[in-house]
């Protein structure tokens, strides 16, 4: 693997390798990271509907995908845009299952009709914050990364937390979950 790339580590794309554009603060989660994320939430999310709001190199959208989740990845950036789309375009099946939307993260956030959100904005930015507070009623996980440790949401418990370098990752999980 060389620079400007990053590899989904499990499910049906396991080793394929996604571009990562050079832009400011996009800096994708790393693999080890991804791999405890994915052992919190399990290797198997078929029938997970997966907002990625702030996709970057779509990284953790696509690893939610290659385990079974459909997915909408939600990005600004016009070359982080064409990257998502020609990864979709070149992994099998991913047509079927992920989305790439160019626009708003937070508009998306607010909209709802997802299970787990990823919220990993731009790296140094303090849009976490915001994007915690625009999230839907009917979200029941929230993943988190910032460059602190983050208090759960009022309605939200840390269900999982790890901090890598200087990464703080957070798994929410709703208080009172519905059916």
């Amino acid at each position: 693997m060389k620079a400007g790339q990053v590899r989904i580590i499990g499910g049906q794309w396991r080793r394929s390798l996604l571009a990562v554009p050079g832009l400011p603060g996009l800096r994708p989660t790393g693999d080890r990271v991804r791999e405890t994320l994915f052992n919190w939430l399990g290797q198997e999310l078929g029938g997970w509907r997966v907002l990625d709001a702030f996709a970057g190199s779509g990284a953790l959208g696509l690893e939610a995908a290659s385990r079974g989740a459909q997915v909408l990845l939600v990005e600004q950036h016009p070359k982080a845009q064409a990257a998502l789309r020609e990864a979709v375009a070149r992994l099998q099946d991913a047509a079927e299952r992920v989305r790439v939307q160019g626009g708003d993260g937070f508009a998306a956030l607010a909209a709802g009709g997802y299970d787990l959100a990823f919220i990993d904005p731009p790296f140094g930015s303090e849009a976490f914050e915001r994007a915690l507070a625009a999230v839907h009623a009917d979200a029941r996980w929230l993943y988190l990364e910032a460059p602190r440790a983050i208090a759960p949401p009022a309605g939200w418990r840390l269900h999982r937390h790890l901090k890598a370098g200087a990464v703080h990752a957070h798994l929410f999980a709703r208080d009172n979950p519905g059916p």
